[in-house]
């Protein structure tokens, strides 16, 4: 019987139980929730960086996208907050679509 010990999505152990198999889990406490997040977010940003096409890319950044809901309720937000507050430091600093690349800084 394989051993997973990982955070899973909420329908996984139905799913395989469907399937005629029998698994066991449990429930994390906060503390231990919030590390496994951690750890799926490790997880799935290392799956997108090995994605070979598109596809699966994008299949590995909605995954990245659930995690990301998820640690942002552990952390007391909802999506919209976690908006805005993207929203506000992107309007302070910029976002990503120029493709910036800082080569250096002169510190003299």
């Amino acid at each position: 019987m394989p051993t997973y010990n990982k955070l899973v999505r909420d329908k996984i152990p139905q799913i395989i139980e469907s399937k005629g198999k029998q698994c066991r889990a449990r429930i994390l406490d906060e503390a231990q929730y919030l590390t496994e997040l951690k750890l799926k977010l490790r997880e799935e940003t290392e799956e997108y960086n090995q994605a070979s096409d598109s596809t699966s890319a994008l299949e590995e950044l909605a995954d990245i996208l659930e995690v990301v809901h998820a640690l942002a309720s552990a952390h007391g937000a909802d999506w919209d907050q976690l908006e805005a507050l993207r929203i506000q430091i992107a309007e302070a600093r910029g976002g990503f679509k120029d493709r910036v690349c800082l080569i250096d800084v002169d510190e003299a």
